[in-house]
């Protein structure tokens, strides 16, 4: 093998040199114009200095191996004359640290390259044919400007070398008449091209994903397992490894791991794209049983790529970073065990997760807010604050305890009185159904796994899921007029949905919940006002709560279901209604559900996260799968209603999770589990103390009096603010004879002697309009 290696790294070392020369050759003939000034920018130049840059990437890669083959070689011979030695001078061989663990690599990972050498070969030599026909092309920039390239040679990065390097430099992926392309991989045709940076959420996307490919490939050389999937997610990325009958992975590995990565990232392995045959890859991945039904089962097609940076090849679609040296700060930061593709009764793998930036200054700013996300973690804030609990005879399924129910509750009240405001009618439907009703909506054909079913007589009965399949059966109970339309039916019933075990967090993935659901049933004619009612409800209720929100129109998917000429009339609707509520909003194209179109709103909290809640989605299948209809004002008596699927909380658990964090706590007055406190300066006042909670409690708050006698008054006071409690309200000698209490807030602002009618007026006022900073305005 060393021998082979050497022969091609000389070859490659000779065909550099005689590129080097031939370069040089035409720049001199450039400077002294012995060559056409034309042909500085010609196919055959272009051709060498891409050619040159490839050569000079695979000959610093051939140079490693050689030296790793022989590094090999030089171990395996000395470490039988080491062994020799210690035993005769009776001492134990050294512990191995993590890095020896490498050596020998896995022996897939030498026969995989050998195979990719070979196709990569023949990629090449067609490449080179395609280049030789190249043909001029234009290519169009974001600006309107039209520049000259050469088709099969010319690359978005040598373009963006031409606009300036410092462009070149700091563009991660590149867009190509709307697709993302790698920038060393030469265009083909006319097109239009964007550079994307690393703030473009594309380019985070691609630049995570390469990233993952670093550490899938230092994974295979510390623990040799099989790879799986290796995803980009919204906040950095993951490797999924199959390790058949060894230990877990544990964090005390991540050092060596982040070791391994950033050896990767010094190397600056560049990232090759090669497009394989399917029963190619079939061979070359054969010792991989998960990438084999990654071919089997997911690709459709006769060929598909695969990527390689360094010793790692993997099915990818691509595209990636041009090096591995593009990535300057990585951390790998946790993981876990999961299940291959989330299913229970697969194979178990581990999961280790990453984060990775352009520069160190971004990676300590996200491990600060990784440390604030930690201190507002709601289930550590649940806690604290006797808010809620998990137990393990009913996973996935809340205890909410008194002061948690009490948020619940109030989220639920705030939404039942817009509803009232706003002409919806709240209804309560069954939770158990027949599985013939979920048949007809289509859901047990789809989503049955998901849904908690057992046997009943002869029949099998399901936990409803969601609640628009009662909602149907309750539209269509009886003969429907175009006057009771729209109908806007509300539900807060309980949902349950058979989520894995692993998935389960805390509030934001339950197996119970409820949600401020509703589903409107109207015309065509009715979607605009409906949406523009649907918008404002969602503004009201994101302004009393402090979010704003980024609102998306997905519109119609390649498969889509029924008449066009409908998509096409509730889409603009919904675009217009979007338009009238003068909030910026982004389309989405294709990205709509096969039964209609929909708004997608992601609110933002106090630290910057997205978080996705509410939604807006039409329907017009359900009602023909439930055959709903109504009597038009043409009298004719099949009209058909379309369904609006909407919600603003979203589920009232998740939702109490996001404020949670939101807020670190400091819960808002007309939300707050702890409201008023009462203090008594001595036991003496306990009794008065007592009498004014009362007067609180009774009034609607959540109030309570603090009559440990052990504690001294500034205790007290102290114990109450970093509990939460909005108000801490003081009483003496002189509030017990005015009838009045010393008002002071969690923040520690003093507002002074005030009578307990006038405090109770001012708290039931600023309750009752839900201000978000009550103890300012107090």
């Amino acid at each position: 093998m060393a021998e082979r290696v050497a022969a091609r790294l000389a070859a490659q070392e000779r065909q550099i040199e005689a590129l080097g020369r031939e370069i040089g050759r035409l720049r001199d003939g450039l400077i002294t114009g012995h060559v056409a000034a034309e042909l500085a920018s010609s196919a055959e130049l272009e051709n060498l200095r891409s050619e040159n840059e490839k050569l000079k990437y695979r000959l610093v890669h051939l140079r490693r191996g050689l030296q790793a083959e022989l590094a090999l070689e030089l171990d395996a011979g000395g470490d039988h004359e080491k062994k020799d030695g210690q035993q005769a001078a009776g001492k134990q061989p050294p512990k191995e640290s993590a890095a020896q663990k490498l050596n020998p690599w896995p022996g897939y990972i030498s026969e995989r390259l050998e195979l990719y050498d070979r196709l990569k070969k023949e990629s090449d030599a067609v490449l080179a044919k395609q280049a030789a026909s190249s043909q001029p092309v234009s290519v169009q920039l974001p600006d309107g400007q039209k520049v000259e390239a050469r088709s099969w040679i010319t690359t978005p990065y040598q373009l963006a070398c031409g606009i300036s390097q410092g462009l070149a430099d700091n563009c991660v992926i590149a867009r190509v008449d709307g697709d993302l392309w790698d920038l060393d991989r030469p265009l083909e045709k006319d097109c239009s091209l964007e550079l994307l940076r690393f703030d473009h959420e594309d380019a985070q996307a691609v630049y995570w994903h390469s990233s993952a490919h670093i550490l899938g490939e230092a994974m295979e050389r510390f623990y040799g397992g099989c790879l799986c999937y290796g995803p980009p997610i919204e906040n950095g990325f993951y490797y999924d490894m199959f390790l058949d009958g060894q230990k877990g992975v544990s964090s005390t590995e991540f050092g060596d791991l982040e070791a391994l990565c950033k050896g990767i990232v010094k190397d600056k392995q560049p990232f090759e794209r090669l497009e394989v045959s399917k029963e190619t890859l079939l061979e070359m991945f054969k010792y991989n049983k998960f990438k084999c039904r990654i071919l089997n089962e997911k690709v459709d097609t006769p060929t598909t790529t695969v990527y390689r940076c360094g010793p790692l090849i993997d099915l990818c679609r691509g595209p990636h970073v041009r090096h591995t040296g593009k990535i300057k700060a990585l951390k790998i930061y946790k993981n876990s065990s999961t299940y291959w593709e989330g299913r229970s009764d697969m194979e178990t793998l581990q999961r280790i997760y990453g984060i990775s930036f352009p520069d160190n200054k971004m990676l300590k700013e996200w491990e600060r807010f990784q440390e604030e996300a930690k201190n507002r973690d709601h289930r550590k804030i649940g806690k604290d604050q006797e808010l809620f609990f998990f137990h393990d005879l009913s996973p996935g399924s809340c205890f909410f305890l008194p002061r948690g129910a009490y948020i619940y509750n109030t989220l639920t009240e705030f939404i039942r009185e817009e509803y009232w405001r706003r002409g919806f009618q709240e209804v309560a439907s069954p939770n158990i159904y027949n599985s013939k009703l979920w048949d007809t909506s289509g859901h047990w054909q789809h989503y049955s796994e998901n849904m908690f079913s057992f046997p009943v007589e002869q029949d099998v009965f399901a936990l409803k899921p969601m609640n628009c399949p009662g909602h149907c059966l309750m539209f269509s109970h009886r003969p429907r007029s175009w006057r009771e339309l729209p109908l806007r039916l509300a539900d807060f019933g309980v949902l349950h949905r058979n989520e894995l075990s692993g998935t389960l967090t805390g509030l934001t993935r339950v197996r119970r919940f409820q949600q401020d659901d509703a589903h409107i049933f109207c015309t065509m004619e009715q979607i605009e006002s409906e949406m523009k009612g649907c918008l404002d409800f969602l503004r009201c209720v994101y302004d009393v709560f402090g979010f704003s929100f980024q609102l998306h129109l997905s519109t119609r998917p390649e498969k889509y279901l029924g008449d066009i000429a409908v998509w096409n009339q509730a889409e603009k609707q919904l675009e217009n209604s979007l338009n009238e509520f003068g909030e910026p909003w982004k389309l989405n194209p294709g990205d709509g559900a096969f039964y209609g179109p929909k708004i997608d709103i992601k609110i933002k909290d106090a630290i910057g996260r997205y978080h996705q809640c509410a939604t807006i989605q039409l329907d017009f299948q359900l009602p023909v799968r439930f055959d709903l209809t109504y009597v038009g004002k043409d009298g004719d008596d099949k009209a058909r209603p379309v369904i609006i699927h909407r919600a603003i909380l979203g589920s009232v658990e998740r939702m109490i999770a996001i404020l949670t964090e939101n807020y670190a706590g400091k819960w808002p007055l007309w939300l707050s589990p702890r409201q008023v406190m009462l203090v008594p300066v001595n036991p003496s006042l306990e009794e008065y103390a007592k009498k004014v909670c009362k007067q609180f409690v009774e009034a609607g708050f959540m109030a309570d009096a603090d009559l440990d006698s052990g504690c001294l008054l500034n205790k007290k006071i102290r114990n109450a603010q970093l509990a939460q409690y909005n108000f801490i309200l003081v009483v003496g000698e002189k509030e017990k004879m005015t009838n009045s209490v010393n008002v002071r807030t969690r923040d520690n602002k003093v507002h002074g002697e005030l009578t307990v009618p006038e405090v109770l007026a001012r708290l039931t006022l600023l309750k009752q309009s839900r201000c978000r900073n009550a103890e300012e305005v107090f």
